[in-house]
């Protein structure tokens, strides 16, 4: 039966210990088998960004008027110079739409995991009209408390990376950046260092195999755990009467779902400027190239700033 679990004071169930690891699948049966409560989720967040992104810019004005507008354009630069100062003004453009998009993609799904009913609107045993009495299947599930949802967004962030790392540096120039001598070594010292810088190079490898292994354990076992903490304080008090319970069910979890909204906000900074960081560790060229490419650009920009 689909119904509520502990989501209405009126409604008291017993519930499992802790939440299941993996995401639910709708149903065992038919073509949409693989379709679970976190891809639900994630659905639903990417449908309401869109519509918010194309609200607040269907009319653009140049001194903006509307709430929509403004707030859209406070995030988009806030984003955009916060990653400029990271990833610098050659990566940026490249960098800002992937990187913004993580940022928040992540943020929102994160705070549409506090969402009442989000974890305990599902099926399982009925025990009164629109009420089950234990949670077989939630209906919604976070999407970053899926494992395959950080994993994926990892990955794709790890192609990205190689992508324009070879095309800033050149296949060259990224195994030198790796394996070759740094820190402006010259001489017979360059040589004489060379088995070190190579064996240092091997250790970076490694380092970046398991790079998407940390951004989507870390992201996923916060959220993971974050939801399970939420979890075990509304039913904290299940073993009390009726009239102590049904209070604390609603009172105890309040300051960890503050807790869980600043989790939310430094979760998704964490996962971005990580991304930012590694950008920026991969496509660094010596000072001369750097002040060549910030001439290029600001030659780029010189017109548009005249006008």
């Amino acid at each position: 039966m689909f119904g509520l679990s502990s989501v209405l004071p009126a409604i008291v169930l017993a519930v499992e210990e802790q939440i299941p690891l993996n995401a639910e699948p709708l149903t065992e049966h038919g073509f949409i088998r693989f379709l679970t409560n976190s891809i639900i989720v994630a659905f639903i967040v990417t449908a309401l960004l869109v519509w918010a992104a194309r609200r607040a810019t269907d009319k653009m004005e140049l001194v903006p008027r509307r709430t929509g507008q403004n707030i859209f354009e406070a995030v988009v630069e806030a984003l955009y110079n916060m990653l400029e100062g990271i990833v610098g003004r050659h990566m940026v453009g490249r960098a800002f739409p992937l990187l913004a998009t993580f940022f928040i993609f992540i943020l929102c799904s994160n705070l549409f995991g506090l969402v009442p009913g989000v974890g305990t609107i599902g099926w399982g045993r009925p025990s009164g009209p629109l009420s089950i009495d234990e949670m077989h299947a939630p209906l919604l599930r976070p999407a970053n408390a899926d494992l395959n949802m950080t994993l994926s967004m990892a990955l794709l962030f790890m192609v990205f990376w190689l992508t324009w790392s070879l095309q800033e540096m050149g296949v060259g120039g990224f195994l030198s950046h790796m394996f070759g001598p740094k820190g402006g070594v010259q001489g017979a010292l360059k040589y004489a260092l060379m088995p070190i810088f190579f064996f240092v190079g091997i250790i970076e490898v490694v380092s970046i195999i398991f790079r998407p292994v940390s951004l989507s354990l870390r992201l996923f076992g916060n959220i993971y755990a974050g939801d399970n903490l939420l979890h075990t304080m509304t039913h904290l008090g299940d073993a009390l009467p009726a009239f102590l319970r049904i209070p604390m069910s609603i009172l105890v979890p309040v300051p960890f779902y503050f807790l869980e909204l600043l989790v939310a906000f430094v979760q998704a900074l964490v996962f971005t400027l990580l991304c930012a960081v590694y950008i920026q560790l991969s496509t660094t060229h010596d000072d001369s190239h750097h002040a060549a490419a910030d001439e290029a650009h600001d030659d780029a920009h010189q017109p548009a700033r005249a006008h």
